[in-house]
């Protein structure tokens, strides 16, 4: 099973590892309720969907109705800027999901400068939310973001409102670049401050794609594919006790992450890390 932690301030424990319903965007129910099954197997207890993740939020639906509403804290995600397209996105979640209110809504990507200023001027996103939350409909408040700069925007959106979590990459190799690993600290003891939940994504990525692309890839990235390797990214992820860790966006990866996860173990050495990375060929996925 999946140890818990606090998620943030916001008083729920969640798994540490945190199921990324992206898996679920282009597959059929049947499949997504196999997944269902893992994630009751290693005791995840936390689902991350987006309203842009396809067909993510309906093949949840059923799981929730099913019982899962109280086994699962539900966070989703909208990708609009202005108020009037977030409301609505929201209310469209919420009726995909089959609910009456989210745990956890984020303003997802919100990196690009020109879409943060939209997002957070008098008539843009963050009234949406806001608005959801003090109606019900959501119970607390994130911002995600891809990229270099998503540690820096995300500490200029903490001072700007008090978020309950954050969203960023974070694996080893993402973490060699000097500029980025400060941002990425710098960030994080704001978060430590502000009692906010940091998750992180892209654990075990490879690099972007080397070898042959497939023509409906699973994730934009290219993944790590091996047990062995799969689990000293993951451990390594998970050594921080600070931070929650997304899963892959791939059902047929997914098992091999959750496995890792629930297994544990100590966080991998600098040299273990370094001897994955020349093995691999490994890369950072966000370049300068």
């Amino acid at each position: 099973m999946i140890p818990l932690a606090p998620f943030g301030s916001t008083g729920h424990r969640s798994t540490r590892t945190l199921f990324g319903a992206a898996s679920l965007s282009r597959v059929t129910q049947a499949v997504a309720d196999g997944v269902l099954e893992l994630l009751q197997r290693h005791g995840v207890n936390h689902i991350d969907t987006a309203a842009s993740y396809g067909d993510a939020e309906l093949r949840v639906a059923p799981w929730l109705k099913s019982g899962g509403r109280d086994r699962f804290f539900v966070a989703t995600k909208t990708g609009k800027r202005t108020y009037r397209e977030a409301r609505d996105e929201i209310r469209l979640s919420l009726e995909r999901l089959g609910i009456d209110h989210v745990d956890l809504i984020q303003l997802h990507n919100l990196v690009d400068e020109t879409e943060w200023q939209t997002a957070f001027a008098p008539d843009g996103a963050l009234r949406a939310v806001v608005e959801a939350r003090d109606a019900g409909l959501v119970r607390f408040i994130g911002v995600t973001g891809h990229g270099l700069q998503a540690p820096v925007q995300h500490r200029r959106s903490l001072e700007r409102f008090p978020f309950d979590s954050v969203l960023f990459p974070y694996n080893y190799v993402q973490l060699r670049e000097p500029a980025y690993a400060r941002d990425v600290q710098s960030l994080m003891a704001r978060c430590e401050e502000r009692g906010a939940a940091m998750q992180t994504i892209k654990a075990i990525t490879l690099g972007p794609w080397q070898a042959e692309r497939p023509a409906t890839p699973t994730t934009w990235y290219e993944p790590l594919h091996d047990q062995r390797d799969i689990d000293l990214a993951v451990r390594w992820v998970l050594g921080d006790d600070r931070v929650f860790l997304n899963t892959v966006g791939d059902v047929g990866i997914l098992p091999l992450v959750l496995d890792a996860a629930s297994r544990g173990g100590d966080r991998p050495s600098d040299r273990e890390m370094d001897d994955l990375l020349g093995r691999r060929a490994m890369s950072p996925l966000f370049v300068a």
